[in-house]
């Protein structure tokens, strides 16, 4: 008996740790090499199944990263540093219509280096187009000041790993915020099972 628990507890101590069941990990396949990206479908289910649906589409299949913003150059009297994403429909690509805005203030995310984010114009608009923030940007949280209404943006992942390449899009040259020439997004990648959340 106490050999079975103890092979037991060897095994719980070597299995490879599976991801909660309210996270996704998806891979972005970049011209520039691999951003890996875990989401938080627990504190922003609306956001991360929303994204999800457009990855099991394939509606980021051949997408770009078109824009550049970086704090230091931008006039903006609240800056941030972001890399901005669009499927082949564009920034404004409809897809599957506008979603719900889950605000940091509700979620309890905040826009630190790493963070995924979804685009948007004003509330409950954001569709296919997600930036990745490259520093810390609390601009771009609820009441941030980056918004005009002051609703902030739908945090919902974080980069794992590949950050150090989202930076170098960042720092990739641009006019006007356009990237020149934008970067070219392969595919993007969902690693296991979507959330239970996002299975109905």
């Amino acid at each position: 008996m106490l050999t079975a628990i103890i092979l037991a507890g060897l095994l719980a101590q070597t299995a490879p740790e599976a991801a909660p069941a309210a996270e996704a990990r998806v891979i972005i396949h970049t011209d520039r090499g691999d951003i890996a990206v875990t989401l938080d479908a627990a504190h922003a289910p609306t956001t991360t199944c929303n994204f999800l649906r457009y990855v099991e589409a394939g509606r980021y299949r051949d997408a770009r990263f078109f824009r550049t913003v970086v704090a230091a150059t931008n006039a903006n009297p609240h800056p941030i540093d972001v890399i901005q994403a669009e499927t082949t429909g564009g920034s404004d690509d409809p897809g599957f219509g506008p979603i719900v805005l889950e605000r940091t203030r509700d979620t309890g995310l905040s826009h630190l280096a790493g963070t995924l984010s979804m685009a948007r114009g004003g509330p409950d608009s954001a569709t296919s187009s997600f930036f990745i923030v490259t520093q810390d940007t609390p601009a771009l949280d609820f009441g941030g000041g980056r918004s005009a209404d002051g609703q902030g943006f739908a945090a919902f992942g974080r980069v794992t790993s590949g950050l150090d390449i989202a930076r170098a899009i960042q720092a990739s040259p641009a006019e006007a915020e356009q990237l020149k020439p934008p970067v070219k997004i392969g595919s993007v990648e969902m690693i296991g099972p979507a959330p239970a959340v996002c299975r109905h």
